[in-house]
């Protein structure tokens, strides 16, 4: 049992963590970083089923991330019914074909065109899950009083981040997905009034040929300022 101790009214329990020599350190860094940076959003799913504790283990490393006050304030709803994946697909096109039919800028659909996306999201049934996260505003108690959350937005994308280094650690793939509005996601769910959907994350193995678009990321002089 971890050593335990008391500061003013609360217990907190005492944490080690590991360290390395410097050399190693930047070496395990560097790794970090090269591993990370192979990581691609797919809109090309495989089929083939995934085990399902895959999916769970790395739910619940995005639940270790940081959050206000320690709230925890978000719900990972995992889909994997057929049918409900193809009423998630009709609903998600439905609001992307408008999207991409006036409610989208000009500048907005010429920023998008190198990616090669369209209103068509047939990845919504083709991958084996759907994990759509909520977002949980507040926390009614057993009188229905409602208890406020903190940094809500700020936390779960925290969490979304975890999540997607958990899946691309196992070997899986994963496309976020942000169709506008998304409310149809709480209906379909039949999801309380306490969350807001925040993202759609369909998850899989990559299909067999898959192309992703050839991006580059910013280097790091155009996204780091250091202050000496």
């Amino acid at each position: 049992m971890n050593e335990r101790k008391k500061i003013g009214d609360y217990w907190f329990v005492r944490y080690e963590k590991e360290t390395y020599p410097p050399e190693e350190m930047k070496a395990r860094a560097k790794a970090f970083f090269e591993w990370a940076n192979r990581r691609r959003t797919v809109r090309d799913f495989s089929d083939r089923p995934v085990p399902r504790e895959v999916i769970e283990y790395a739910i619940r490393t995005a639940s270790t991330a940081p959050s206000g006050a320690n709230k925890q304030p978000w719900t990972f709803c995992v889909v994997e019914n057929p049918m409900l994946k193809k009423a998630i697909r009709e609903a998600a096109e439905r609001e992307e074909y408008e999207n991409y039919h006036g409610r989208m800028s000009e500048t907005w659909l010429q920023d998008l065109a190198h990616l090669g996306t369209d209103w068509q999201k047939p990845f919504l049934e083709t991958a084996p899950y759907l994990i759509v996260v909520f977002k949980r505003i507040y926390e009614p108690d057993e009188e229905g009083v409602k208890r406020q959350n903190y940094y809500v937005t700020e936390s779960v994308g925290l969490a979304c981040g975890m999540l997607l280094m958990a899946l691309h650690h196992a070997g899986l793939v994963a496309l976020t997905h942000t169709p506008s509005p998304m409310n149809f996601l709480s209906k379909l769910l039949e999801r309380p009034d306490n969350e807001r959907p925040f993202l759609l994350i369909p998850v899989g193995y990559p299909a067999d040929e898959t192309y992703v678009p050839d991006i580059k990321r910013k280097p790091l002089d155009q996204i780091c300022v250091w202050y000496s």
